[in-house]
């Protein structure tokens, strides 16, 4: 069993609030998780985002759905209960499915669901999928930016392996400065492509204080993957200068002997971070990139309503 869209949880959701007249929104969690035979895997399973499960987001929002159309109440704070119009809706013998279509019969639906709310001079096309869809609002969201991110990354990445070896260094440098490390961008700069050691391009201050070294590679590589013998020359230039942290940064790939010696190397701690992930790092840092939108999702605060 697989994790249920949104409108599959309409009916079972109301079924079960018929049952227990109110319950919190854990318990209706915890009640259909098992309902639909969910595994631990799948329960645990998050949007993109990584900051809510994908089924307490459905049924969060089958709760929703179910709200606007006027079948379920939300009595208090987190606590759920069906409404005598939720009731009328089972009494039907012969229902065996609530989902967006049934709930447009309700007018107070219409007009929270209605593709009539984005002003026409928008120029957006609103396509009927969109409002037939099986995912939640916040989950086509949270796809729709994944996509556009990683059409980013992709874009970012062209154009790093494009650059020249300079300029690729002075991206590092701007990356690893707004992540934290390196002190000032000159003294950066210095530390960067100056050391003239075959298996390092650079030393940098961990911290601003310079109580402690971490020592780059730099590989702006096309395809070329990036194998376990470049990361064995990487730890022996360290070893000789008696570094134990180091950060590998390549525009291409790690072979997977690469990222196993990286991860069992004694005393000495590595950082692989390959052309995908530092496109990700330069979208998080703004580096190379710039705000074009921004979105801000609210919900209510509740707490805001309670009166004294």
């Amino acid at each position: 069993m697989s994790i249920p869209d949104f409108q599959s949880i309409f009916l079972p959701l109301l079924k079960y609030l018929s049952i227990v007249e109110s319950t919190t929104s854990k318990d209706c969690v915890n009640f259909l998780a098992n309902e639909f035979l969910l595994t631990e895997d799948e329960r645990k399973k998050l949007l993109p985002s990584g900051k809510q499960p994908i089924f307490n987001n459905r049924v969060g929002w089958a709760k929703t759905y179910l709200n606007k159309a006027g079948l379920l109440d939300v009595i208090s704070r987190g606590v759920w209960s069906i409404t005598e119009s939720g009731k009328l809706v089972l009494e039907n013998d012969k229902l065996m499915e609530i989902n967006v279509k049934f709930l447009n019969q309700f007018e107070k639906f219409k007009a929270f669901h209605s593709p009539n709310l984005i002003k026409e001079n928008d120029n957006i096309n609103v396509s009927n999928e969109i409002y037939e869809s099986q995912k939640t609002p916040k989950e086509i969201l949270e796809d729709a930016y994944a996509e556009i991110r990683s059409n980013l990354a992709m874009e970012i990445l062209q154009k790093v392996k494009k650059c020249t070896p300079e300029f690729f260094e002075s991206i590092v440098v701007d990356l690893l400065l707004k992540m934290g490390y390196g002190g000032s961008r000159s003294d950066a700069g210095k530390a960067i492509g100056q050391t003239g050691d075959g298996g390092i391009d650079g030393i940098i201050n961990e911290d601003r204080l310079g109580l402690d070294s971490i020592y780059i590679q730099a590989k702006r590589w096309d395809d070329t993957v990036v194998g376990q013998p470049e990361i064995q020359k990487f730890v022996g230039a360290m070893a000789g200068r008696q570094g134990d942290k180091g950060v590998f940064i390549t525009t291409s790939t790690f072979s997977q002997n690469a990222r196993k010696f990286a991860s069992t190397v004694f005393g000495v701690k590595i950082r692989l971070i390959d052309g995908n992930e530092l496109a990700q790092y330069m979208i998080d840092f703004d580096i190379g990139t710039s705000s074009e939108d921004s979105y801000i999702l609210k919900r209510i605060d509740s707490d805001y309503f309670i009166e004294d």
